[in-house]
């Protein structure tokens, strides 16, 4: 198996995140949470105008610009673009990147607890997602747009060869909470440990299969022709991350008084609900299926 020689942990890719921003500070104070004795750790701020201005980018997410097209792209250049170009430079290039490892620190305002987004499939991946079980129990493993290749992949961390998000809430934007702070903090540290014991090759013995989710689709709340809101997420879903919904299931309480069910075929686990980031999009949760992952698995 690949040696991880230089990881990266970054916090404040959003501005008005702030549990990673802090994270990175407290990292950067006592340098023993991110050091480990077989790999280099770089932490990085990655959006530091957006956490600045108390908002969750200037002018485009920053968690969206990091496909190699746009990468490479000379007439994207606004803050975002040119700030991901920057991290390319820095922890890339993405074609031929010299950081082995990236975790970036995110927050969510859905109940979604502690969660860790595996953005690609693989050896790593399945055992470091084994060992985050072990070790904390309440995580939830989703793997997040694991289809696609990596150069086309958008979110930064992609631009090192393997990379994972840790992902905890509820927590407001530009909020400090001590729980969501304290599990992102636990995480990471348990992340960093997995890759010593995986350079060593001193992994304790890990549980043969993990029970997970897989993202399918964004589904968008009820808008009129003009692009007006119809509607909200409904009680029923509300709050409910990662549990059933079914076909038939409340999904949108409209102003109206009216009731939208959800059309679906089969049971999904909804994620991201009713997150005020996407607000701009009117984005108002993500589909997932209920997977297992085969930790011995030799593809």
């Amino acid at each position: 198996m690949s040696k991880i020689e230089r990881v990266a942990v970054v916090g404040g890719t959003h501005g008005n995140e702030f549990t990673g921003v802090y994270l990175y500070r407290q990292y950067m104070q006592n340098k023993q949470y991110g050091t480990r004795p077989s790999f280099d750790t770089e932490l990085v701020f990655a959006n530091p105008r957006a956490h600045d201005e108390n908002r969750r980018y200037c002018d485009h997410d920053l968690n969206r610009q990091f496909t190699q097209a746009d990468l490479t792209n000379p007439e994207l250049t606004s803050y975002e673009q040119s700030r991901a170009k920057a991290i390319n430079q820095q922890l890339g290039p993405k074609s031929d990147p010299r950081t082995d490892f990236v975790i970036d620190l995110h927050t969510t305002t859905s109940n979604m607890g502690a969660t860790l987004l595996l953005l690609q499939q693989g050896e790593i991946y399945r055992k470091l997602a084994a060992y985050i079980t072990v070790k904390m129990p309440e995580v939830i493993v989703i793997r997040d747009q694991d289809h696609l290749p990596r150069d086309e992949h958008n979110m930064l961390a992609t631009i090192g060869k393997f990379g994972v998000i840790v992902e905890v809430g509820p927590v407001p934007q530009a909020v400090l909470r001590d729980d969501v702070y304290q599990q992102s903090h636990q995480m990471t540290q348990h992340i960093l440990d997995f890759l010593e014991l995986w350079n060593t090759e001193q992994l304790p013995e890990l549980p043969e299969t993990v029970d997970a989710f897989r993202y399918t689709e964004c589904i968008t709340l009820p808008v009129d022709a003009l692009g007006n809101r119809l509607g909200m997420v409904h009680e029923h879903v509300q709050d409910g991350d990662f549990k059933p919904l079914h076909p038939g299931d409340p999904i949108f309480q409209c102003f109206d008084g009216s009731v939208v069910t959800f059309d679906g075929e089969q049971t999904v686990y909804p994620g991201f609900i009713n997150e005020a980031a996407y607000y701009d999009n009117n984005l108002a949760m993500s589909f997932h299926e209920k997977i297992v992952i085969d930790v011995t698995s030799k593809d």
